[in-house]
Order: C-alpha cells, then structure tokens, then sequence
C-alpha cells in the first residue's frame, strides 16, 4: 500500500476579481488551514494573468493576433492599437508601474496628453469638455488632483487595451465579467462545455501557462478554486482543466461565493470532469473533512456539504454529514503571505466616490461577523448559509486580527465586507481600535438604522471610518416595509447626516423596479434621494435594477410581494436569478435610465435645485413628496 504524500493545499484565485486587492477568500483559508498545522499556499492568478497580458511581452503576442486578423475586423479599439502599437509597447510597463504606485512622478506626462497612445476610451472625456474648450476633467478632480487625473487617464488605457483583447483575442475578455455569460444563472452547463472544448486562446494559454508554473513552485496536492462570481467561472474550469491534463492525481476543489448561490441543485456531470469535489457555504468545515478523506483518515459518506460524482453510475451526490460549522471566532487570521501585495494596480475607472474605494488602493478586507444580523429583507439570499447563520466574534479578537494583518502586510486600509456589520459590534470595535490606537483607516457596509447615533457615528469617525454604504434601496415608506427593511427614509435621513457630520462618506445603494413599483414610485423615490443629496446627507449613490432570486422570500414567496414568477428552464447546472411578471406592466428600464443620469449629476452637484421629472426623457407624474421633507425629518432629530 503506498504511502498517502503529505497534505499540500493551494488556494487560486481565478481571473477575473478585483485588480487592486486580493480577493479575501484565499486568505481566509490559507489562514485558517495553517492555524490548523497545514501546510497552506495561495496565488493570485487573476492580476497574474493581466500582468502578463498588459506587459511589452504579452503585448507583442497581442499585436501578432491583430496582425493574422482581417482588416474588415479591426474595431475601431484594434485599428487605435495597430496604429500606435510601438506607443503601446514603450509605454505600457511604466504605466503598470505607475499604478502600482512604484513610479509615482509619471503622473506629470501622463496628464500632459502627450505620453498614453489614446483610443476610443479616451472620447468619454470629450463631453466634460467646457464651452471654452477647457479641463476635461476639471470638474471631477476639481485643482487639487493630478495624480487622480493621471490615474483615470491610465485606467482609460489599460481598458482601450482590455477592448482590444476581447476584439482580437478573446471575444469573452473583460476584466471584471469574464465570460460571464457562461455561467451565470446559466441551467444548462453546455455553453461552458463547448467553450472549454475550443481549442486554446492567447489569453487561455497565458492562463494555462500561469497555473502550470504555480503547480510547478508549490507542488500542491489540493487545488481549491474559489470562485465569487460568475465572471470568475470560466478561467476556473480553464485551470482546472491544465492541471487534471498534466497532473491527474492532483485533487482539484471548487467553492465560492458563485457556487454557492447558483450551484446548489447541482446535477452536471461533466463539472467532475474538472472538479474531484464542490463544497458549499462557509469553507471551513467541509474543507477540513475532505482533507481527512483525501489522506484516508475519512470515509467518503462522512464528508460535509459536498458534491461528488459517482465512480459506478457517473451520477452526481450531494454529500452532507451534519457536522457544527468552526466558529467565527476560532477561524484564524486571514494571511495575504505569498501574495504579490506590492503588484495590484490602483484604477481609478468610475468618478463615483465610493466606487473608486472599490478600485483605487489596496485594501485588508475583513469580516467583523459571518452572516447578516438582520436577515429579513425580501430581496436578499436570506435563506442561503452565507447571510442566515450569524455569528460574531468579540471586539479584542477583531482587534487581535487587525493588527496582526497590519504587521504582516504593512498596510493600515481595511474593508469590512460584511453584508451589515452590526451596530454592536462596530461600537465594541470602535472603542478597542481607539484604546489600542492601531491608526486605521476603514469602511464598510451598515443598515441605516436608528442604533447609528450620532455619538456612535463619531465614535466611528475616531476609529478610523472614513466611508459607510447602505442600502436605502427604494426610497419609499411603502416599498420600504413590503421589503421587510426595518428603516424609514426620515430616519435613513437622520442616520446619514449622522454619519455626514462626522466626516464619514455616505454611499446609498438605491434599487428600482421592485414588484409593485409604479412610476409613481420611482418618481417619489427620486425625490427623496434629491432631498437627501442636498440636505447633506448622502454624497454618493448608485440605482441597480431589482432582479428576483430563487432564495430570497420573492422568490419563495412571490405571492405575498404582487408578482408571478416565470417557470425556470430545465437544466442541471446554475440557478438564481428567476424573471417574474408584475401586473403594475411598467417599463422600468426606461425609467432606469434617467435614475442614472440624474444620480450621475447629484453626485456633482448638478440639478439638485430642479424638478426630478426633467432627468427623464418622457412624460412622468409630478412627485407627491414635499419639497422640504427631509429638511423637515432633519429637523425633528432626536
């Protein structure tokens, strides 16, 4: 009997996530394995794979596929490359360097508009131009920001150049919804199979090569792949599919965020093809009990959340032994150790405030509690583990972890990404960060209500709070409570001016088309988040359109919101987003149009004296709401 090799595991993550931080799942994991005496590796082959394609090498081989291409194929962002290709060559690795903030004196040329070749992305600037032909982009930046400007006009170029890949290269390339379509609430697994069956693209045999090597310095006996998102599915099943070609033992994993929301009716054989296993929900656990499989220390009926296919019928078995999930408080501290922190890229693509903390920086996210304390709003994946098993952890051990993040990256900028942090837990925190003066800066997402103070607030500012998101969704008492939100929009309104007073930023997330949204509706909503731009109370938004999920109570429940769902097709692969039809008949994509345009300008300061119906392009009712409504609710604080 052959001896079973030591235990090995290699966190990826899969192009494409973010391209200014790490995507935290790795660390999460890699961090809690080696808590627990195993040895634990990660790569990021996401910002490897664009490193490799946005440098004078990988462009070369670009310009090779331009050249084999067609003239009559050239897009306008081809015929721009073709043309400047030597720009492109001599300038892109300074760029990189410049926005991985190792040459920061570059930013001088490139706001002088003579160093970046410019494509088609560059024309978005034309209409901030002024009657005198003058700053473009003056009016965002305002005169304090030349390294912002200089930011933006390279992130505008590396999207020219990430144009070019998809109309050259790779018809699917984005880098942020890669192959999206693919995968996402996709039934049937066919469009990913026949794309995994085409022969290999430029940029799928730098993926190829990239995983290869990574094997290669790590000799891993388990790969895990954690997969967020859909835009993140095809280039997991691409490095999957490399390594089960070249190293057949290797044990490949899959999980994440996507998985476990789409894939939890799995049925898709040919998934295993790739995958030896699909855990669901929170790692921990299923993770600890399929490495005791692999090492013959536990039998395959006794793994925990897991699919597998079965060796004698090719049929797919989920597998779940009832086992307590590892507590919040005793997963370990996540480590970024073997990730290239001195490498992500610093963009600054959308002039949305709270957007650009997104993109712009390099971040340590952290969670301050699993799952979502409040778990009621009719919209969201209540039912589903990553939103209705809370659990937190106490304040010194959230502190514990900050700053043993800080000692291992050097870097003081943390992200919570909890779904709602709780009030509780931010005060306990607050209070710990300031006794210990760890010198953080932080930000996260809240529910706007009543318990967010604003001593609390303030409390919060001293920490280091520098931004808070929530969501007001539809701004409407009446839609309000048919999603079960628990927040009024006056006290959303004192909450933000709360958080506002105390130098906090304050990102609204704002939704249309909810079942039983009249226009009447988004017209009123509309005018709430006027009132509250002006009021000072929010200085950043975004409006999504409303989409139905088979776990959120809409989708359970559809009746009791107005609506009927629409059957879903038949498949065996990924479920979630489910269309329903609301008798109210009304074309909110039309309306979505001018939210945007009238959020756009809001931000900027522009139209907030005028009636909300002039964003829109098309007759619309007058708003039934007080033109000193939240002025009023402001008033009433306390």
């Amino acid at each position: 009997m052959s001896a079973v090799p030591p235990l090995r595991v290699l966190s990826v993550i899969p192009p494409m996530t973010q391209l200014n931080t790490p995507y935290p799942s790795t660390a999460y994991l890699t961090g809690f394995l080696r808590s627990r005496g195993i040895t634990a590796v990660q790569e990021d082959l996401a910002l490897a794979l664009v490193l490799q394609l946005l440098s004078p090498e990988g462009l070369r081989a670009v310009a090779a596929k331009v050249d084999a291409l067609p003239a009559k194929k050239h897009s306008p962002a081809v015929q721009a490359f073709a043309a400047q290709r030597e720009r492109y060559f001599s300038t892109i690795a300074p760029t990189i360097a410049f926005l991985q903030g190792r040459d920061t004196t570059l930013a001088h040329r490139i706001v002088g508009r003579n160093f970046l070749p410019e494509g088609p992305r560059f024309a978005t600037l034309d209409v901030y131009v002024d009657d005198e032909g003058g700053d473009p982009l003056g009016w965002a930046f305002g005169a304090l920001g030349l390294h912002d400007r200089a930011k933006h006009l390279a992130t505008l170029y590396l999207n020219d150049l990430a144009d070019v890949l998809r109309d050259a290269v790779d018809p699917r390339f984005e880098f942020v919804r890669y192959a999206e379509s693919l995968a996402g609430s996709q039934p049937t697994f066919d469009p990913l199979a026949a794309a995994l069956a085409e022969p290999l693209n430029l940029v799928d045999e730098t993926l190829r090569t990239l995983a290869l090597a990574a094997v290669e310095r790590h000799a891993p006996t388990v790969v895990l792949l954690s997969v967020p998102f859909p835009g993140a599915v095809y280039a997991a099943f691409r490095i999957a599919q490399a390594i089960k070609a070249v190293h057949p033992h290797i044990v490949t994993v899959l999980g994440g965020g996507f998985v476990n929301t789409e894939l939890r009716e799995l049925a898709e054989p040919r998934v295993f093809d790739h995958f030896d296993y699909v855990a669901l929900d929170a790692g921990e656990r299923p993770l600890l009990a399929l490495l005791e499989h692999v090492q013959g220390q536990r039998g395959r009926q006794r793994l925990v959340r897991t699919f597998v296919r079965e060796a004698d019928t090719g049929a797919v078995r989920y597998i779940n032994m009832q086992e307590a999930d590892i507590a919040f408080a005793e997963v370990g501290t996540p480590t970024w150790d073997g990730l290239p922190l001195d490498k992500y890229l610093s963009l600054l693509d959308m002039l949305n405030p709270m957007h650009r903390l997104w993109s712009d920086g390099r971040w340590n996210k952290l969670t301050v509690a699993h799952g979502c304390y409040w778990k009621k709003c009719s919209f969201c994946d209540v039912s589903l583990d990553y939103i209705s098993r809370y659990e937190g952890a106490s304040a010194a051990v959230l502190a514990d972890r900050i700053e043993a993040i800080v000692r291992e990256t050097g870097q003081t900028g943390f992200h919570f990404v909890d779904e709602a942090a709780p009030p509780k837990s931010l005060k306990a925190l607050a209070t710990e960060l300031i006794a210990r003066n760890t010198g953080i800066s932080w930000w996260g997402n809240i529910r706007f209500e009543k318990t967010f103070t604003p001593e609390l607030a303030s409390l919060m500012a001293d920490s280091g709070c520098i931004a808070i998101s929530g969501g007001l969704e539809v701004a409407s008492d009446r839609l309000l409570n048919l999603m079960k939100k628990g927040v009024s929009v006056d006290q959303v309104a004192r909450v933000t001016r709360a958080f506002t007073d105390a130098g906090i930023l304050v990102h609204a997330y704002l939704m249309y088309g909810f079942p039983t949204q009249t226009v009447q509706d988004t017209v009123d909503a509309l005018e709430y988040v006027r009132q509250l731009f002006a009021n000072g109370c929010i200085q950043s938004g975004f409006f999504h359109r409303f989409a139905c999920t088979v776990h959120s109570p809409v989708g359970k429940n559809p009746e009791e919101y107005g609506v009927t769902l629409a059957p879903l097709p038949p498949g065996d692969f990924a479920k979630n987003d489910v269309a329903f039809v609301d008798p109210t008949g009304v074309d909110h994509d039309a309306l979505g149009a001018g939210l945007k345009k009238a959020i756009y300008n809001y931000m900027h300061g522009i139209g907030l004296e005028e009636d909300v119906r002039m964003w829109f392009p098309f007759k619309v009712p007058k708003t039934t709401v007080r033109r000193d409504r939240i002025e009023r609710a402001l008033r009433e604080r306390g």
